[in-house]
């Protein structure tokens, strides 16, 4: 007893590795004074992995990972269980309905994604879509020399060119842009309920919103004062090239 409170005395700190029964992925250097109490070291480690001080057991490993202690009395100083430098401290979590278990804080998998549908986005005002057929609409020569362009769609990166951007109330009002896909991708060839937009092989044509298109930023606003509006509103465009 006297040789450890001795170390406590002389030895200030010490940098343990943390890991976590349930967070597989979770590993931490963390730096502890000898004098802290087991207690304030769940409390300081609650903070960093969310295992609840009271639903916390800890565990002292050395560095051949054999177990040296279990740290089972809150009141006594972390010193009295004679770490060194490099040992590994493994935090158990005893509650079956922690937070850290399940996967739910390491697999994104499990947590379910926000998802709008098409229509719902179309209804909202204050998106992308919307401001850039609000610049193209005041400007409409900014994009006269985007048809011919390199493109890639989203989802799924498709590429092909684009082959008519402007309105098409057949489908739905603002601007749309058609492509050529470079492979039968597309859903018709360049004739949508009834109109045509644009040329191309059956199957092989499509007409997406302009927010799913990414070309080039030059050849998309080449006119200094669409860059100028974009710039002013911190809007960024995705570029292919």
């Amino acid at each position: 007893m006297a040789s450890r409170l001795q170390q406590i005395e002389g030895d200030e700190s010490v940098l343990l590795r943390v890991t976590h029964s349930n967070l597989k992925s979770f590993s931490a250097d963390v730096r502890f004074p000898l004098q802290m109490s087991v207690e304030s070291v769940k409390d300081k480690l609650w903070r960093k992995c969310g295992t609840s001080v009271n639903s916390m057991s800890l565990e002292l490993y050395d560095d051949t990972n054999t177990k040296v202690a279990a740290l089972t009395d809150n009141s006594r100083p972390l010193g009295f269980y004679s770490p060194l430098q490099g040992y590994r401290l493994h935090v158990i979590d005893l509650d079956p309905s922690s937070v850290t278990s399940g996967g739910w804080l390491e697999d994104t998998s499990l947590v379910e994604k926000y998802t709008i549908s098409e229509e719902e986005y179309s209804k909202r005002d204050s998106t992308f879509r919307k401001f850039k057929e609000k610049v193209l609409s005041q400007n409409p020569s900014a994009v006269e020399n985007k048809v011919g362009d390199r493109c890639e769609v989203d989802p799924g990166a498709k590429r092909g060119v684009v082959k008519y951007v402007g309105q098409a109330e057949s489908i739905a009002p603002g601007f749309w842009v058609g492509i050529q896909y470079d492979e039968p991708l597309g859903k018709h060839n360049g004739i949508v309920k009834g109109v045509r937009y644009f040329e191309c092989p059956p199957l092989h044509g499509a007409m997406v919103r302009p927010d799913k298109v990414k070309v080039c930023l030059q050849t998309i606003f080449h006119d200094a004062s669409i860059v100028e509006v974009l710039h002013a509103n911190d809007v960024h465009i995705p570029i292919l090239c």
